[in-house]
């Protein structure tokens, strides 16, 4: 019987980010590989997954909801940010094992692929003025044939002044973008969950409803989910949330409420392909599409590609072109905005270069919080 022999952590980067990959080694020669989502402190992930390993050393990985279980169940107490990504990233080790034993990519263990490609979008956060945005995004579209992007509205800071003179800067820029790009291009806005007064997120997006945004992502923090509801019907524009989330039971908190037009779970912070699964058919039950939150590396790309291959109410990918990764020898990379499905590879698709990961190339990184014109504090 195949069995767990060991777990492996690797702590590297993708271009100025941390990243943490794992490698499942099995008693029959196969490695599975993982990719976690490093929320901070980065470096205790491998200490989790280290005493993961303790309860799976012997187990066969080729029963991937199986070990999802036990690993859930272990934690007795439901699991947060840290142990979820932890999760995440043994549980698609597990996946990619099935697919290898099996000599197929793991789409084919999901029911098989119902759509072609998956088509992405691209974040722009970058510019300062909507002519270098312009500029930013005909680059993306002409490099990688991109028709969807993603930027942020905040020209100042939320805390900077008045406002509705905020929104109304958003507005103008949005209409200046509007104004240069072709019209067949979606913009979408990600508000970063920095807006605690649900009315101030209502002029946030009335601001921008205008000029016909792809959706407007997290104006409100997470938390309350009768906020999001009542949000929702008040907008004329599609409202956007979920990579604050972390398992089934939350996302049905929020699609109860009516929360949500587009929920946005991320594969490496609810414990895997497995949990996103349930999420999204939960999502399927409510007529809410799915666009995952993926600014992540190439591994947790090559997760993504093979739900979106199969899930029925996939929508677009969020994906981040990486500069720095030496360790994917061969990523997915966007053919006229579209990741294209690789049927003759097993597993995730991908391949790692472990010579690569020999010498740690960690770089530090964390969240730095705004202070506000009162000195105090708010979420970045």
């Amino acid at each position: 019987m195949r069995q767990i022999d060991r777990i492996r952590t690797f702590m590297t980067r993708v271009d100025d980010r941390p990243r943490l990959l794992v490698a499942i080694d099995t008693t029959d020669g196969i490695t599975g590989w993982g990719e976690a989502y490093n929320h901070g402190p980065d470096k205790a992930l491998p200490a989790v997954i280290n005493w993961l390993e303790t309860q799976l050393v012997g187990v066969d990985p080729s029963r991937v909801g199986y070990v999802h279980q036990k690993l859930i169940q272990q934690s007795r107490f439901p699991p947060g940010a840290i142990g979820l990504a932890a999760i995440a990233a043994i549980d698609h080790a597990c996946w990619d094992i099935a697919a290898k034993a099996a000599g197929v990519p793991v789409f084919r263990l999901l029911g098989g692929h119902i759509r072609d490609r998956v088509e992405v979008y691209c974040g722009v956060y970058s510019a300062p003025d909507a002519q270098a945005a312009i500029d930013e995004i005909n680059a993306y579209h002409e490099a990688g044939g991109y028709r969807a992007f993603k930027l942020s509205p905040w020209r100042r800071s939320p805390h900077a002044g008045r406002w509705g003179e905020t929104c109304r800067i958003a507005g103008d820029w949005f209409g200046a973008m509007r104004a240069g790009l072709p019209v067949e291009f979606e913009l979408a806005f990600d508000a970063h969950a920095q807006i605690a007064e649900p009315v101030k997120a209502l002029q946030l997006a009335d601001a921008l409803a205008p000029y016909d945004p792809l959706f407007l992502e997290e104006p409100l923090r997470p938390e309350h989910m009768p906020a999001w509801g009542a949000l929702k019907t008040k907008m004329n524009i599609p409202l956007a949330t979920g990579e604050s989330l972390y398992n089934r039971f939350e996302f049905l908190a929020l699609l109860a409420a009516d929360g949500a037009d587009i929920i946005q779970p991320d594969i490496a912070v609810v414990g895997g392909l497995t949990e996103m699964r349930r999420i999204a058919d939960l999502a399927d039950a409510h007529f809410v599409t799915v666009m995952p939150h993926n600014p992540m590396g190439p591994l947790a790309t090559a997760h993504n590609v093979h739900f979106a291959a199969a899930q029925p109410n996939f929508r677009l990918l969020e994906f981040k072109p990486p500069r720095h990764a030496p360790w994917a020898t061969d990523p997915y990379l966007p053919v006229d905005g579209y990741l294209e499905l690789r049927h003759d590879r097993p597993g995730w698709g991908i391949e790692i270069d472990e010579s690569a990961l020999a010498t740690e190339d960690y770089v530090h990184w964390e969240r730095r919080i705004q202070v506000k014109r009162d000195g105090g504090t708010a979420y970045p």
